[in-house]
Protein backbone atom coordinates (compact mmCIF):
# COMPACT_ATOMS: atom_id res chain seq x y z
CA UNK A 1 0.00 0.00 0.00
CA UNK A 2 1.35 3.43 -0.71
CA UNK A 3 -0.19 6.44 1.53
CA UNK A 4 1.13 10.00 0.35
CA UNK A 5 0.18 13.24 2.50
CA UNK A 6 -0.24 16.14 0.24
CA UNK A 7 0.22 19.16 1.82
CA UNK A 8 -1.12 22.63 1.13
CA UNK A 9 1.31 25.01 3.59
CA UNK A 10 -0.82 28.33 3.60
CA UNK A 11 -4.09 26.50 4.79
CA UNK A 12 -1.62 23.60 6.85
CA UNK A 13 -4.26 21.18 4.82
CA UNK A 14 -3.45 17.70 4.51
CA UNK A 15 -4.97 15.51 1.40
CA UNK A 16 -4.33 11.56 1.34
CA UNK A 17 -3.19 9.62 -1.92
CA UNK A 18 -4.30 5.66 -0.99
CA UNK A 19 -3.00 3.24 -3.76
CA UNK A 20 -3.26 0.09 -3.94
CA UNK A 21 0.64 -1.30 -5.67
CA UNK A 22 -1.40 -4.22 -6.68
CA UNK A 23 -4.22 -3.22 -9.22
CA UNK A 24 -2.36 0.38 -9.86
CA UNK A 25 -6.12 1.66 -8.16
CA UNK A 26 -6.22 5.01 -5.71
CA UNK A 27 -9.02 6.61 -3.54
CA UNK A 28 -8.15 10.06 -2.23
CA UNK A 29 -9.45 11.87 1.07
CA UNK A 30 -10.12 15.40 1.36
CA UNK A 31 -8.88 16.67 -2.09
CA UNK A 32 -9.10 20.39 -2.77
CA UNK A 33 -10.23 21.88 -6.07
CA UNK A 34 -7.71 21.92 -8.38
CA UNK A 35 -7.15 18.61 -8.57
CA UNK A 36 -4.32 18.18 -11.51
CA UNK A 37 -2.02 17.92 -8.57
CA UNK A 38 -2.86 14.91 -7.48
CA UNK A 39 -3.04 13.28 -10.75
CA UNK A 40 0.89 14.23 -11.13
CA UNK A 41 1.01 12.33 -7.59
CA UNK A 42 -0.61 9.84 -8.83
CA UNK A 43 0.37 9.21 -11.64
CA UNK A 44 4.16 9.37 -10.71
CA UNK A 45 3.05 6.49 -8.43
CA UNK A 46 2.05 4.32 -11.24
CA UNK A 47 -1.75 4.87 -9.68
CA UNK A 48 -5.13 6.04 -11.25
CA UNK A 49 -7.52 7.85 -8.93
CA UNK A 50 -10.67 5.27 -8.89
CA UNK A 51 -12.46 7.02 -5.79
CA UNK A 52 -12.35 10.33 -3.85
CA UNK A 53 -14.20 10.91 -0.70
CA UNK A 54 -14.24 13.71 2.15
CA UNK A 55 -14.60 13.67 5.55
CA UNK A 56 -16.44 16.46 5.78
CA UNK A 57 -18.00 19.58 4.48
CA UNK A 58 -15.09 21.59 4.72
CA UNK A 59 -15.21 25.44 5.93
CA UNK A 60 -11.50 26.24 5.22
CA UNK A 61 -11.47 25.65 1.31
CA UNK A 62 -13.73 24.36 -1.64
CA UNK A 63 -13.46 20.83 -1.84
CA UNK A 64 -12.68 19.02 -5.01
CA UNK A 65 -15.32 16.45 -5.15
CA UNK A 66 -16.81 18.07 -7.64
CA UNK A 67 -14.08 18.50 -9.86
CA UNK A 68 -13.44 14.79 -9.51
CA UNK A 69 -17.48 14.05 -10.38
CA UNK A 70 -17.06 15.56 -13.99
CA UNK A 71 -14.11 12.70 -14.55
CA UNK A 72 -15.09 8.96 -15.99
CA UNK A 73 -14.42 6.57 -13.78
CA UNK A 74 -14.03 7.97 -10.63
CA UNK A 75 -16.75 7.06 -7.62
CA UNK A 76 -17.33 9.69 -5.19
CA UNK A 77 -18.03 8.96 -1.39
CA UNK A 78 -19.67 11.45 0.98
CA UNK A 79 -21.19 11.60 4.08
CA UNK A 80 -24.80 10.69 4.90
CA UNK A 81 -24.89 11.32 8.67
CA UNK A 82 -25.68 14.56 10.24
CA UNK A 83 -29.44 15.01 9.14
CA UNK A 84 -30.69 16.34 6.03
CA UNK A 85 -29.88 20.28 6.50
CA UNK A 86 -25.63 18.79 6.51
CA UNK A 87 -25.82 16.88 3.00
CA UNK A 88 -23.93 16.91 -0.11
CA UNK A 89 -26.86 19.04 -1.94
CA UNK A 90 -25.37 18.85 -5.08
CA UNK A 91 -24.53 15.04 -5.31
CA UNK A 92 -28.58 14.37 -5.73
CA UNK A 93 -28.79 16.31 -8.73
CA UNK A 94 -25.70 14.82 -10.35
CA UNK A 95 -24.99 12.06 -12.68
CA UNK A 96 -21.75 10.66 -11.16
CA UNK A 97 -21.37 7.71 -9.58
CA UNK A 98 -21.65 7.96 -6.11
CA UNK A 99 -22.22 6.73 -2.45
CA UNK A 100 -23.90 8.31 0.85
CA UNK A 101 -21.60 6.90 3.08
CA UNK A 102 -22.90 5.84 6.88
CA UNK A 103 -21.52 4.61 10.32
CA UNK A 104 -20.06 1.29 9.87
CA UNK A 105 -19.67 1.58 5.67
CA UNK A 106 -16.94 0.13 4.30
CA UNK A 107 -14.62 0.99 1.29
CA UNK A 108 -12.58 -0.98 -0.82
CA UNK A 109 -9.87 -0.07 -3.44
CA UNK A 110 -8.15 -2.98 -4.37
CA UNK A 111 -6.23 -4.29 -1.43
CA UNK A 112 -7.29 -1.24 0.55
CA UNK A 113 -9.76 -1.16 3.09
CA UNK A 114 -11.38 1.87 5.10
CA UNK A 115 -14.01 1.35 7.63
CA UNK A 116 -16.20 4.24 8.25
CA UNK A 117 -16.56 5.85 11.50
CA UNK A 118 -19.12 8.85 12.27
CA UNK A 119 -17.16 10.87 14.48
CA UNK A 120 -19.59 14.38 15.05
CA UNK A 121 -18.35 17.54 16.40
CA UNK A 122 -16.36 19.35 14.62
CA UNK A 123 -19.45 19.45 12.48
CA UNK A 124 -22.55 16.90 12.20
CA UNK A 125 -22.24 14.89 9.65
CA UNK A 126 -17.92 14.08 10.26
CA UNK A 127 -16.79 10.73 9.08
CA UNK A 128 -13.58 9.18 10.07
CA UNK A 129 -11.57 6.58 8.19
CA UNK A 130 -9.79 3.32 9.85
CA UNK A 131 -7.20 2.24 6.65
CA UNK A 132 -6.62 -1.97 6.52
CA UNK A 133 -3.87 -3.01 4.05
CA UNK A 134 -5.83 -6.29 2.99
CA UNK A 135 -2.32 -8.15 1.71
CA UNK A 136 0.11 -7.33 4.65
CA UNK A 137 -2.54 -7.88 7.55
CA UNK A 138 -6.45 -7.53 6.98
CA UNK A 139 -6.90 -8.14 10.58
CA UNK A 140 -5.39 -4.98 12.15
CA UNK A 141 -6.15 -1.66 10.95
CA UNK A 142 -2.72 0.06 10.07
CA UNK A 143 -3.95 3.76 11.16
CA UNK A 144 -6.95 6.69 10.96
CA UNK A 145 -7.50 9.36 8.69
CA UNK A 146 -9.14 11.29 11.01
CA UNK A 147 -9.95 15.01 9.15
CA UNK A 148 -10.99 17.56 11.61
CA UNK A 149 -11.92 15.33 14.37
CA UNK A 150 -8.28 15.15 16.11
CA UNK A 151 -5.38 16.55 15.38
CA UNK A 152 -1.77 15.99 16.60
CA UNK A 153 -1.84 18.10 19.78
CA UNK A 154 -5.69 19.12 19.32
CA UNK A 155 -9.23 18.03 18.33
CA UNK A 156 -11.39 19.84 15.83
CA UNK A 157 -13.25 22.83 17.24
CA UNK A 158 -17.21 22.71 18.02
CA UNK A 159 -17.56 26.30 17.42
CA UNK A 160 -17.93 26.86 13.63
CA UNK A 161 -21.42 26.44 13.18
CA UNK A 162 -22.25 29.09 15.15
CA UNK A 163 -19.65 31.25 15.09
CA UNK A 164 -18.60 30.60 11.05
CA UNK A 165 -22.18 29.16 9.91
CA UNK A 166 -24.25 31.37 12.27
CA UNK A 167 -26.27 28.09 13.27
CA UNK A 168 -27.42 29.31 16.64
CA UNK A 169 -26.93 27.24 19.61
CA UNK A 170 -24.89 25.08 17.79
CA UNK A 171 -22.21 25.21 19.84
CA UNK A 172 -22.63 23.86 23.09
CA UNK A 173 -24.74 20.26 21.36
CA UNK A 174 -21.38 20.26 18.91
CA UNK A 175 -19.21 20.48 22.07
CA UNK A 176 -21.39 16.98 23.41
CA UNK A 177 -21.61 15.26 20.35
CA UNK A 178 -17.53 15.78 20.29
CA UNK A 179 -17.78 14.71 23.65
CA UNK A 180 -19.13 11.56 22.98
CA UNK A 181 -17.01 11.00 19.68
CA UNK A 182 -13.54 11.17 21.83
CA UNK A 183 -15.13 8.38 24.11
CA UNK A 184 -15.16 6.00 20.96
CA UNK A 185 -11.66 7.35 20.03
CA UNK A 186 -10.06 6.07 23.73
CA UNK A 187 -11.41 2.67 22.29
CA UNK A 188 -9.37 2.30 19.20
CA UNK A 189 -5.58 0.76 19.54
CA UNK A 190 -2.92 2.74 20.75
CA UNK A 191 -0.85 1.62 18.09
CA UNK A 192 -2.75 2.84 15.03
CA UNK A 193 -1.02 5.79 12.72
CA UNK A 194 -3.18 9.14 13.29
CA UNK A 195 -3.19 11.23 9.79
CA UNK A 196 -4.90 14.81 10.29
CA UNK A 197 -6.82 16.79 8.19
CA UNK A 198 -4.86 19.77 9.37
CA UNK A 199 -1.43 21.23 10.72
CA UNK A 200 -0.30 24.00 12.51
CA UNK A 201 -1.58 27.27 11.58
CA UNK A 202 -4.58 25.77 10.29
CA UNK A 203 -7.76 27.84 11.59
CA UNK A 204 -9.96 24.93 12.63
CA UNK A 205 -8.62 23.99 15.59
CA UNK A 206 -6.91 26.13 18.53
CA UNK A 207 -3.83 24.83 19.53
CA UNK A 208 -2.33 22.34 16.34
CA UNK A 209 0.69 21.01 16.30
CA UNK A 210 3.32 20.95 13.67
CA UNK A 211 3.59 17.11 13.57
CA UNK A 212 2.35 15.75 10.20
CA UNK A 213 1.23 12.37 11.51
CA UNK A 214 0.68 10.94 14.93
CA UNK A 215 -0.67 8.19 16.54
CA UNK A 216 -3.69 7.26 18.66
CA UNK A 217 -1.57 6.22 21.68
CA UNK A 218 0.50 9.41 21.81
CA UNK A 219 -2.66 11.60 21.17
CA UNK A 220 -4.44 9.67 24.03
CA UNK A 221 -1.42 10.69 26.40
CA UNK A 222 -0.57 14.22 25.20
CA UNK A 223 -3.55 16.03 23.46
CA UNK A 224 -4.34 18.75 25.89
CA UNK A 225 -8.35 18.71 24.93
CA UNK A 226 -8.62 14.93 24.73
CA UNK A 227 -6.79 14.94 28.49
CA UNK A 228 -9.22 17.17 28.89
CA UNK A 229 -12.31 15.02 28.18
CA UNK A 230 -12.13 13.09 31.13
CA UNK A 231 -14.56 15.19 32.60
CA UNK A 232 -17.66 16.69 30.29
CA UNK A 233 -18.04 19.67 32.37
CA UNK A 234 -14.32 20.35 31.89
CA UNK A 235 -14.36 19.32 28.42
CA UNK A 236 -17.06 21.35 27.18
CA UNK A 237 -15.77 24.74 29.00
CA UNK A 238 -12.12 23.86 27.88
CA UNK A 239 -12.75 22.93 24.06
CA UNK A 240 -15.10 26.13 23.42
CA UNK A 241 -12.62 28.84 25.61
CA UNK A 242 -9.67 30.17 23.36
CA UNK A 243 -11.23 29.32 19.99
CA UNK A 244 -10.07 32.17 17.62
CA UNK A 245 -12.71 34.62 15.81
CA UNK A 246 -13.19 32.29 12.33
CA UNK A 247 -12.27 33.83 9.46
CA UNK A 248 -14.84 35.81 7.20
CA UNK A 249 -14.79 33.38 4.38
CA UNK A 250 -15.62 30.39 6.61
CA UNK A 251 -19.14 30.44 6.14
CA UNK A 252 -19.39 30.84 2.27
CA UNK A 253 -17.13 27.84 2.54
CA UNK A 254 -19.84 25.79 3.96
CA UNK A 255 -22.14 26.68 1.87
CA UNK A 256 -20.87 26.45 -1.60
CA UNK A 257 -19.37 22.96 -0.55
CA UNK A 258 -22.70 22.14 0.64
CA UNK A 259 -24.89 23.19 -2.74
CA UNK A 260 -21.83 22.38 -5.14
CA UNK A 261 -18.56 24.66 -5.75
CA UNK A 262 -18.74 26.24 -9.01
CA UNK A 263 -16.74 23.95 -12.04
CA UNK A 264 -13.44 25.09 -13.01
CA UNK A 265 -12.86 24.52 -16.37
CA UNK A 266 -8.93 26.01 -16.25
CA UNK A 267 -7.11 28.54 -14.25
CA UNK A 268 -7.48 31.91 -14.55
CA UNK A 269 -4.99 33.50 -16.64
CA UNK A 270 -4.79 37.38 -15.32
CA UNK A 271 -3.81 40.17 -17.82
CA UNK A 272 0.19 41.93 -17.31
CA UNK A 273 -1.49 45.77 -16.63
CA UNK A 274 0.81 47.87 -18.34
CA UNK A 275 2.35 51.38 -16.87
CA UNK A 276 -0.06 53.00 -19.35
CA UNK A 277 -3.15 51.28 -18.71
CA UNK A 278 -3.44 51.90 -14.34
CA UNK A 279 -5.19 55.11 -14.21
CA UNK A 280 -8.45 53.08 -15.55
CA UNK A 281 -7.55 50.14 -13.73
CA UNK A 282 -8.59 52.58 -10.35
CA UNK A 283 -11.22 53.67 -11.97
CA UNK A 284 -12.43 50.33 -12.54
CA UNK A 285 -15.42 49.49 -10.36
CA UNK A 286 -15.87 45.83 -8.86
CA UNK A 287 -11.84 45.85 -8.98
CA UNK A 288 -10.31 44.08 -5.41
CA UNK A 289 -6.38 45.95 -6.18
CA UNK A 290 -4.46 43.24 -3.84
CA UNK A 291 -0.68 44.53 -3.24
CA UNK A 292 1.54 41.68 -2.41
CA UNK A 293 4.85 43.50 -1.94
CA UNK A 294 6.34 44.66 1.35
CA UNK A 295 5.29 46.65 3.87
CA UNK A 296 7.93 49.22 3.57
CA UNK A 297 6.97 49.67 -0.19
CA UNK A 298 2.90 49.47 0.25
CA UNK A 299 3.37 52.20 3.16
CA UNK A 300 5.37 54.29 0.79
CA UNK A 301 3.61 54.21 -2.03
CA UNK A 302 -0.01 52.16 -3.40
CA UNK A 303 -2.73 52.26 -5.51
CA UNK A 304 -5.46 54.20 -3.84
CA UNK A 305 -7.38 51.42 -2.28
CA UNK A 306 -5.20 48.69 -2.63
CA UNK A 307 -5.14 46.03 -0.27
CA UNK A 308 -2.06 45.04 1.82
CA UNK A 309 -2.25 40.79 1.78
CA UNK A 310 1.40 39.74 1.56
CA UNK A 311 2.56 36.66 -0.09
CA UNK A 312 3.42 34.68 2.93
CA UNK A 313 1.36 31.66 4.55
CA UNK A 314 -1.08 34.18 5.97
CA UNK A 315 -2.08 35.14 1.77
CA UNK A 316 -5.05 32.49 0.78
CA UNK A 317 -6.77 33.59 4.53
CA UNK A 318 -6.11 37.30 4.24
CA UNK A 319 -7.61 37.48 0.66
CA UNK A 320 -10.68 35.28 1.04
CA UNK A 321 -11.61 37.47 4.71
CA UNK A 322 -10.76 40.79 2.64
CA UNK A 323 -12.48 40.13 -1.16
CA UNK A 324 -15.51 38.95 -1.91
CA UNK A 325 -16.14 36.05 -5.63
CA UNK A 326 -18.11 38.64 -7.25
CA UNK A 327 -15.57 41.22 -7.06
CA UNK A 328 -12.17 41.17 -9.96
CA UNK A 329 -9.08 40.95 -9.07
CA UNK A 330 -5.32 42.42 -9.90
CA UNK A 331 -2.59 41.53 -8.32
CA UNK A 332 0.42 43.72 -7.72
CA UNK A 333 2.80 40.90 -7.72
CA UNK A 334 6.28 39.97 -8.77
CA UNK A 335 5.36 38.23 -12.66
CA UNK A 336 6.78 34.75 -11.29
CA UNK A 337 4.72 34.60 -8.05
CA UNK A 338 1.41 34.87 -10.27
CA UNK A 339 0.44 31.58 -11.21
CA UNK A 340 0.51 30.24 -7.40
CA UNK A 341 -0.77 33.34 -6.26
CA UNK A 342 -3.98 32.15 -8.68
CA UNK A 343 -4.53 28.91 -7.05
CA UNK A 344 -4.35 30.33 -3.76
CA UNK A 345 -7.18 32.00 -4.37
CA UNK A 346 -9.28 29.72 -6.48
CA UNK A 347 -9.09 26.87 -3.90
CA UNK A 348 -11.51 29.55 -1.59
CA UNK A 349 -13.38 30.14 -4.88
CA UNK A 350 -11.80 33.72 -5.58
CA UNK A 351 -12.10 33.04 -9.61
CA UNK A 352 -12.30 36.45 -11.03
CA UNK A 353 -8.05 36.90 -10.69
CA UNK A 354 -8.16 39.11 -13.68
CA UNK A 355 -4.80 40.86 -14.27
CA UNK A 356 -1.75 41.78 -12.34
CA UNK A 357 0.15 44.39 -11.87
CA UNK A 358 4.35 43.78 -11.60
CA UNK A 359 6.09 45.91 -8.55
CA UNK A 360 8.31 47.58 -11.85
CA UNK A 361 5.49 48.84 -13.62
CA UNK A 362 4.28 50.45 -10.73
CA UNK A 363 7.95 51.88 -9.82
CA UNK A 364 7.63 53.22 -13.08
CA UNK A 365 3.84 54.39 -12.64
CA UNK A 366 5.14 56.28 -9.52
CA UNK A 367 8.25 57.87 -11.15
CA UNK A 368 6.06 59.33 -14.05
CA UNK A 369 4.29 61.01 -11.28
CA UNK A 370 1.22 58.62 -11.19
CA UNK A 371 -1.52 58.57 -8.54
CA UNK A 372 -0.60 56.86 -4.88
CA UNK A 373 -1.22 57.11 -1.71
CA UNK A 374 1.09 56.85 1.76
CA UNK A 375 0.09 54.93 4.74
CA UNK A 376 -0.09 57.04 7.83
CA UNK A 377 1.50 56.06 10.98
CA UNK A 378 2.66 56.83 14.52
CA UNK A 379 4.40 54.94 17.25
CA UNK A 380 2.84 53.18 20.41
CA UNK A 381 4.83 56.33 22.37
CA UNK A 382 3.08 58.89 20.17
CA UNK A 383 -0.48 57.55 20.72
CA UNK A 384 -0.32 57.65 24.37
CA UNK A 385 -0.03 61.36 23.91
CA UNK A 386 -3.24 61.19 21.87
CA UNK A 387 -5.61 59.28 23.71
CA UNK A 388 -7.44 62.42 24.95
CA UNK A 389 -8.10 63.64 21.50
CA UNK A 390 -12.41 63.36 20.61
CA UNK A 391 -11.99 62.74 16.90
CA UNK A 392 -9.42 59.37 17.78
CA UNK A 393 -11.25 56.09 18.00
CA UNK A 394 -8.65 53.10 18.88
CA UNK A 395 -9.05 49.50 17.09
CA UNK A 396 -7.32 46.54 18.52
CA UNK A 397 -7.95 43.97 16.20
CA UNK A 398 -6.21 41.23 17.81
CA UNK A 399 -8.21 38.33 18.74
CA UNK A 400 -10.76 38.55 21.43
CA UNK A 401 -8.80 35.56 23.66
CA UNK A 402 -5.18 37.81 23.13
CA UNK A 403 -7.09 41.09 24.85
CA UNK A 404 -8.49 38.32 27.84
CA UNK A 405 -5.16 37.30 28.21
CA UNK A 406 -3.39 40.46 28.35
CA UNK A 407 -5.85 43.29 28.71
CA UNK A 408 -6.19 46.24 26.67
CA UNK A 409 -6.20 49.74 26.34
CA UNK A 410 -8.82 51.62 28.24
CA UNK A 411 -11.81 53.03 25.72
CA UNK A 412 -10.40 50.57 22.82
CA UNK A 413 -12.82 48.65 20.56
CA UNK A 414 -12.07 45.54 19.12
CA UNK A 415 -12.77 43.39 16.16
CA UNK A 416 -10.07 40.46 15.43
CA UNK A 417 -8.56 41.60 11.50
CA UNK A 418 -10.14 38.27 9.66
CA UNK A 419 -13.95 39.42 10.79
CA UNK A 420 -13.34 42.75 9.35
CA UNK A 421 -15.11 42.46 6.44
CA UNK A 422 -18.44 41.04 8.37
CA UNK A 423 -18.22 44.03 11.13
CA UNK A 424 -16.31 47.19 9.52
CA UNK A 425 -19.40 48.97 9.13
CA UNK A 426 -19.90 49.19 13.46
CA UNK A 427 -16.70 51.48 13.27
CA UNK A 428 -17.80 55.23 13.05
CA UNK A 429 -17.29 57.10 9.80
CA UNK A 430 -16.63 60.24 11.91
CA UNK A 431 -13.72 59.64 14.07
CA UNK A 432 -9.91 58.90 12.62
CA UNK A 433 -9.16 55.41 13.29
CA UNK A 434 -5.97 54.35 14.92
CA UNK A 435 -5.67 50.35 14.86
CA UNK A 436 -2.70 48.17 16.20
CA UNK A 437 -2.57 44.24 17.24
CA UNK A 438 -0.25 42.78 18.96
CA UNK A 439 2.97 43.91 17.04
CA UNK A 440 1.82 44.78 13.23
CA UNK A 441 1.76 42.02 11.17
CA UNK A 442 -2.44 41.93 11.62
CA UNK A 443 -2.85 45.47 11.54
CA UNK A 444 -1.11 46.00 8.57
CA UNK A 445 -3.08 43.87 7.10
CA UNK A 446 -6.26 45.79 8.81
CA UNK A 447 -5.29 49.35 7.75
CA UNK A 448 -5.43 48.26 3.83
CA UNK A 449 -8.91 47.00 4.73
CA UNK A 450 -10.11 49.89 6.25
CA UNK A 451 -8.61 52.23 4.11
CA UNK A 452 -10.37 50.81 1.43
CA UNK A 453 -13.26 51.19 2.99
CA UNK A 454 -13.27 54.38 2.77
CA UNK A 455 -12.23 55.35 6.78
CA UNK A 456 -9.72 57.46 7.93
CA UNK A 457 -6.90 55.63 9.65
CA UNK A 458 -3.77 55.20 10.97
CA UNK A 459 -1.90 52.36 11.85
CA UNK A 460 0.55 52.39 15.64
CA UNK A 461 3.17 50.88 15.14
CA UNK A 462 4.59 48.48 17.79
CA UNK A 463 1.14 47.22 18.95
CA UNK A 464 0.49 46.28 22.38
CA UNK A 465 3.81 44.72 22.68
CA UNK A 466 5.34 48.24 22.66
CA UNK A 467 2.81 49.41 24.89
CA UNK A 468 3.89 46.89 27.76
CA UNK A 469 7.46 47.45 26.70
CA UNK A 470 6.94 50.94 28.35
CA UNK A 471 5.15 49.57 31.33
CA UNK A 472 1.69 51.80 30.32
CA UNK A 473 -1.31 50.74 32.17
CA UNK A 474 -3.77 47.93 30.51
CA UNK A 475 -7.11 47.54 31.58
CA UNK A 476 -9.20 43.74 31.80
CA UNK A 477 -10.99 42.75 28.76
CA UNK A 478 -14.66 42.58 29.42
CA UNK A 479 -14.26 38.11 28.55
CA UNK A 480 -12.03 38.07 31.20
CA UNK A 481 -13.89 39.67 33.98
CA UNK A 482 -16.55 37.26 33.38
CA UNK A 483 -14.34 34.46 34.11
CA UNK A 484 -13.24 36.26 37.46
CA UNK A 485 -17.09 36.49 38.54
CA UNK A 486 -18.06 33.17 37.37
Amino acid sequence: MIIQQITDPKLAHFAYLLGCQQTGKAILIDPQRDIDRYQKHAAAASLTIVAVADTHIHADYLSGLRQFAELPGVMIYASGEGGDEWQYEWLAGSSCPYRLLKNGDNITVGSIRLDVRHTPGHTPEHLTYLVTDLVRNPDQPLGLISGDFVFAGDVGRPDLLERAARQQGTMESSAKALYESLKLFKHLSPELLLWPGHGAGSACGKSLGAVPISTVGYELAANPSIRASRDQDEFLDYIVSGQPEPPAYFARMKTENREGPALLKSLPEPKAITVGEIDLLIKTKGMALVDTRPWDQYRAGHLPGALFVPFDRSFTTTIGSYVLPSEKICLVIDPDSVKDAVVDCIRIGLDQVTSYLSPDSLSKYVASGGQVQRANGITMAELAGQLDRPDIFLLDVRREVELAETGEIEGAYNIAHLQLLLRYEELPRGKHIHLYCRGVDRSRQAYGFLERQGYTVTHVEGGIAAWQESRRLLVPHAMSRQQAQR
